[in-house]
């Protein structure tokens, strides 16, 4: 890990977390976070949304979690980044609701049918 943040501690805003980083990059919680932000930026630069339709879209969903009263800690922020995602994916019609829903129950099927300590992988197409 990298010493921490330059910026000094006062100079940060009290209620925005502090991301983790090693060697300059990100370090996510959990595997999902990662493959939700490269697929983001992938998308993105393949040119199915610009940066700005991003933008908007995760500030959309971080938006609608304040009014409904979720704490701003940082904890749910991919959550937020998945919705923000799966929104623009139906919204340029890159895929469907109904598909989405399919390929999670799918992952979710293979998740609790998978022995202990190895892979998950599906075994089938949607």
């Amino acid at each position: 890990m990298n010493p921490p943040d330059p910026i000094q501690q006062s100079a940060q805003p009290a209620v925005l977390p502090r991301l983790l980083r090693d060697e300059g990059a990100p370090v996510f919680a959990e595997p999902w976070e990662a493959t939700a932000f490269a697929l983001t930026v992938r998308l993105s630069a393949g040119g199915h949304f610009t940066w700005q339709e991003w933008a908007a879209a995760l500030a959309h969903e971080l938006r609608v979690a304040a009014e409904r009263g979720e704490p701003d800690d940082g904890s749910r922020y991919y959550h937020h980044w998945l919705a923000a995602l799966e929104r623009l994916v139906v919204d340029k019609r890159l895929s469907d609701p109904a598909t989405l829903l399919a390929r999670k129950e799918a992952w979710a099927d293979a998740y609790r049918h998978t022995p202990h300590g190895r892979p998950v992988a599906l075994t089938e197409e949607i």
